[in-house]
């Protein structure tokens, strides 16, 4: 377990960087320019569909010609970590052709909150256009601030749909079940609840609580920001999260788990108070690896591909701050940081390609170009 507390143990990655250089990796090729890229998915076809968190969504072939902005996008509400999110097909894309996007919308009052909307996408001609709009899911509540939205999506082999919402710097709503921030979500497509998550009789068992609320969405609580998700070979759920001055996460997802923040982390806060370690309160559900000095982690995959044989199984996060992508190896109950690639450059999401090659997009902030890159195996 990855388990970096102080300055001094961050000698420790010295060898892993000084023998993971991505120069001798990987063969990187640059393929488009973006402004504040945010996130990326394949359509069946091989080309891309990229968003921009200023409200843009793009079409994109493999050698980065692009088509849009694709009209018919919802009001986006740019501004601070907020702005057009994340993207992903419906896995009846094919037959329905239902794409749905992640986006911060204004509130009342200055308020904000993450949104999720879902509609046909139609590529033919010069401008491409999502119809037949429709939210399928909100925040609850809109808060005051410009951070923590987390939405990140994804759908896993049954057809649900999961969704990861921020705790919007709020703190304590991580830890209030009514309301649906610092939690991880689980949806059919259309946005109602299955009959099956962990907390629908959540009234019932509780009965002090409102009726009108957001519990049955609710599969997990207790979390930060986290800014990425991915399914195991066994179809596991795993998410990271940015944690505080210290105590980035990752977590294997668990039915009605608690995770503790923000009673417990293995950060402290940013003025310099101390938070319990997790170690301090085994009621809660401990993350599987952590990190300390952070790694900033923007997005989360697992490899499954060919390209990278010896990656097979592993998770590849997105470093922001750390300017890197960090392989994890996965175990039954356990996580371990095994490699890490310097970029030279802050990584907002990393995707696996039809072919097992990895596409990468740069976050755009300071000598961070905003960059779509496709990395292959380097010749020896």
């Amino acid at each position: 377990m990855v388990t970096f507390r102080c300055l001094l143990c961050a000698f420790a990655l010295l060898p892993v960087l000084a023998c993971a250089d991505a120069g001798a990796t990987f063969e990187r090729e640059v393929i488009a320019d973006f402004d504040e890229p945010w996130a990326l998915a394949f359509l069946p076809d091989g080309r891309m569909l990229v968003t921009e968190k200023k409200g843009s969504l793009f079409v994109v072939s493999r050698d980065g010609a692009r088509a849009g902005p694709v009209t018919g996008l919802p009001d986006v509400a740019y501004g601070g970590q907020g702005g057009l999110g994340d993207i992903a097909l419906h896995p009846d894309f094919a037959e329905n052709g239902l794409v749905y996007l992640s986006y911060v919308e204004s509130g009342t009052g200055d308020t904000r909150g993450a949104a999720v909307v879902r509609g046909v996408l139609a590529t033919e001609g010069r401008r491409p256009a999502l119809r037949d709009v429709e939210v399928v899911w909100r925040q609850y509540p809109k808060v005051f601030g410009y951070g923590h939205y987390g939405h990140r999506l994804l759908f896993d082999d049954e057809g649900y749909l999961w969704i990861s919402s921020g705790d919007r710097q709020k703190f304590t709503p991580a830890q209030d079940m009514q309301a649906n921030l610092g939690k991880m979500l689980r949806l059919h497509d259309d946005g109602s609840v299955p009959a099956d998550n962990p907390f629908v009789d959540y009234r019932s068992e509780e009965p002090l609580v409102d009726d009108v609320a957001v519990y049955g969405e609710i599969w997990s609580l207790g979390h930060r920001n986290p800014l990425g998700v991915a399914l195991d070979a066994e179809g596991r759920l795993w998410e990271i999260e940015m944690g505080p001055a210290g105590g980035d996460e990752l977590n294997l997802v668990k039915r009605g788990a608690n995770y503790g923040y923000p009673v417990v982390s293995n950060g402290d806060h940013y003025d310099g108070r101390p938070m319990p370690d997790h170690d301090t309160r085994p009621g809660f559900e401990a993350p599987k690896a952590w990190w300390t000095p952070v790694i900033s982690p923007g997005d989360l995959m697992i490899y499954r591909g060919d390209l990278f044989p010896g990656w097979r199984g592993d998770a590849l996060a997105a470093g922001l701050s750390s300017q890197a992508i960090v392989r994890i190896r996965l175990g039954e109950d356990s996580a371990e940081e095994v490699a890490r690639y310097p970029m030279g450059a802050r990584i907002r999401s990393v995707v696996e390609g039809p072919e097992g090659e990895l596409w990468v997009l740069e976050d755009e902030r300071g000598s961070s170009q905003g960059r779509l890159l496709r990395l292959t195996p380097a010749e020896r």
